[in-house]
């Protein structure tokens, strides 16, 4: 049986914590890519989805 390594996903096989380990960096770099942790790109986005709901309604209230 292979030696038990401790990880922050609990106990697993060195090839497991290898695979973990490559997937964090990968996941790491896919959200730092597509602005996952951007702050400015996240209230851009609900400005505009707030302000599409509101022509909407005065649309409503027109017809």
């Amino acid at each position: 049986m292979a030696k038990m390594i401790n990880t922050k996903y609990g106990y697993v096989t060195p090839q497991e914590a290898e695979m973990d380990a490559h997937l964090d960096k990968w996941m790491k770099r896919r959200a730092k890519q597509h602005g996952a942790f951007s702050l400015e790109k996240n209230k851009e986005m609900q400005y505009e989805q707030i302000g599409n709901s509101s022509a909407k309604t005065q649309f409503n209230r027109q017809t």
